[in-house]
């Protein structure tokens, strides 16, 4: 493995590298995205990454602390040997939090981002579709980084990757099957496909539900090729593939909640009187309708579509950007 790069006289992290390339290209594709769309808010497309970005970084901790809870509980019974020194302690707190785990990074950085969209009053459902093509190009970015660290590692096979096991004279080379590779693959195969449902007659919020599935049962099954155990083990699952129970069952009432629970069928976005984009047809069931799915305006009551309204002559009913209810 390749752990650190050496550059200008100091090591480097290849892991935070590849990170720190990965989110570079996940910008990259946020903006190629956002280039023809009018129905977002510059402020919110910076803050919102910004919020997630904590969220993230809680969370991948938090969730790394509760893979060695047995060592916290080992801990307590030492109570006087953990703050016998400040190394002591330190060494101790490093074990416990000095990890992160990826589920735990995505489930706090999606929170994080829907507590900022709730203060803002903001469409949590309409910039989640935006940022999920970018979440699997980032992941894939952080897996490749994981070759180089040489964690996340297959189970031993006959191929794949190899891995050195032990210490100085004592090291040999273990052949392992690339989980990581394999689920970076799978990852930039999901953003393909989260790309192209982009463009799709889908309600908002649907990208997210799928990610959430797809990622979900793909993690679940990869999780059973790991070799390492770190992650921690129960009724014969690891934390991840409970985490992934969760997370495909919360995809799926995602969906089931936009197209079964809900009576209304919302599509249109929620713009600023006199704001509606280029190309938009506003209504005043649905909002601002994309004109790729304004053949769904057939579908709404007789007389429902309107002109554009302006300050000057719009109702009370017309809703604002920021309103997160359907109409």
């Amino acid at each position: 493995m390749y752990p650190h790069i050496h550059v200008l006289g100091r090591d480097f992290p290849m892991y935070g590298l590849c990170a720190f390339v990965g989110l570079l290209f996940a910008a990259g594709l946020l903006v190629l995205t956002l280039r023809k769309r009018r129905d977002y808010s510059k402020i919110h497309i910076v803050n919102i990454p910004l919020a997630a970005t904590v969220g993230a970084f809680l969370g991948a901790h938090l969730v790394y602390f509760v893979t060695r809870f047995d060592y916290f509980l080992r801990s307590l019974q030492h109570l006087d040997v953990v703050f016998a020194s400040w190394d002591n302690f330190w060494a101790v707190f490093q074990e416990m939090f000095g990890g992160m785990v990826f589920y735990g990074g995505l489930l706090g950085a999606i929170l994080a981002a829907f507590i900022y969209c709730k203060a803002a009053k903001v469409d949590f459902s309409l910039y989640a579709d935006i940022f999920a093509p970018a979440i699997p190009l980032f992941h894939a970015f952080g897996r490749i980084g994981c070759v180089f660290a040489g964690c996340c590692y297959g189970m031993e096979a006959s191929w794949g990757l190899t891995y050195p096991v032990g210490h100085n004279d004592l090291t040999v080379a273990v052949t392992r099957l690339p989980v990581p590779l394999i689920e970076a693959g799978c990852n930039l195969l999901l953003m393909a496909v989260l790309l192209i449902l982009q463009h799709q007659h889908l309600k908002k919020g649907s990208l997210l539900a799928i990610y959430f599935i797809v990622y979900a049962a793909v993690r679940f099954a990869d999780e059973f090729f790991r070799g390492d155990t770190i992650r921690g083990i129960l009724f014969g699952l690891s934390t991840s593939q409970w985490i992934s129970i969760v997370v495909l069952l919360l995809g799926i009432y995602m969906l089931l909640n936009r197209y079964r629970f809900k009576n209304k069928d919302t599509f249109g976005y929620r713009v600023p009187v006199g704001e509606v984009p280029e190309g938009y047809v506003y209504n005043r069931y649905a909002g601002a309708v994309a004109p790729w799915e304004q053949y769904r305006l057939k579908n709404m009551p007789e007389g429902a579509s309107v002109d554009v309204p302006s300050a000057e002559t719009a109702d009370t009913e017309v809703p604002s950007a920021e309103s997160d209810t359907a109409p």
